[in-house]
């Protein structure tokens, strides 16, 4: 069966990934960059841009959920070691602030203040979606969501007496789903601008060119082993 969607998306994800090379490389030279009268005006308006391409990364991978969203929990086009990686289809919140932890040297006391705050903050509300995916898991009364769903087959004989019975609970589950994608995005998004608002801009774009970095490493060390697996 053709998914026009899941293929436009993997398209998306070879130019988006090509994109952040080059984003990279602006970030490194902005951040190497002497300072000038408007070096913080460009560094801002950089972050800004970075920014909003994680917001249509964001649109163009809930637009494939919707499609189909529990390959979403397992895509097929990251490495293995990429998908070991993930949380809810993502990466975890607070990845962002241990980037900062180790990309930025400079921190003055207010910061390293509000920045502890913001990291108890988000470890609660990863948490809370954590324990609401494990209760979307036990609502569907084992085995777990993901292998169940994709043997509908096996749920309609074994546990669910009629097709229409089958049907509904699978349309609850997938909306609840893609409830749960929509939120854990909602929370990466919300952690990386609340960042940038506790950091000045040369420190932010330190901070968008380690993640950057990191994401591009890990992406290219893990389809050089699936290749030699």
């Amino acid at each position: 069966m053709s998914h026009p969607i899941r293929e436009r998306f993997v398209v998306f994800l070879d130019g988006w990934l090509l994109r952040q090379q080059r984003f990279l490389d602006q970030l490194l030279i902005s951040s190497d960059s002497p300072e000038t009268s408007i070096k913080e005006e460009r560094q801002r308006h950089l972050i800004e841009q970075v920014l909003c391409r994680y917001q249509q990364y964001f649109h163009e991978k809930f637009l494939t959920a919707e499609e189909d969203v529990f390959v979403i929990f397992s895509p097929p086009w990251l490495s293995s070691f990429e998908k070991s990686l993930l949380w809810l289809a993502g990466f975890k919140p607070t990845l962002i602030l241990r980037m900062v932890e180790s990309a930025v040297e400079d921190l003055k006391p207010e910061q390293a203040t509000e920045l502890d705050r913001l990291k108890l903050e988000t470890r609660r509300s990863e948490r809370e979606l954590s324990e609401t995916m494990a209760r979307i898991q036990e609502s569907v009364a084992a085995p777990p969501v993901l292998p169940t769903a994709r043997r509908v087959g096996r749920l309609m004989d074994g546990q669910i007496s009629t097709l229409d019975e089958a049907m509904e609970a699978m349309e609850a589950l997938k909306a609840a789903m893609l409830r749960l994608i929509e939120s854990a995005d909602g929370l990466r998004g919300s952690t990386v601008r609340k960042v940038v608002e506790v950091l000045s801009p040369s420190q932010t774009v330190k901070v968008l060119a380690a993640v950057a970095e990191f994401q591009l490493r890990i992406r290219s060390w893990g389809l050089q082993r699936d290749q030699h697996s």
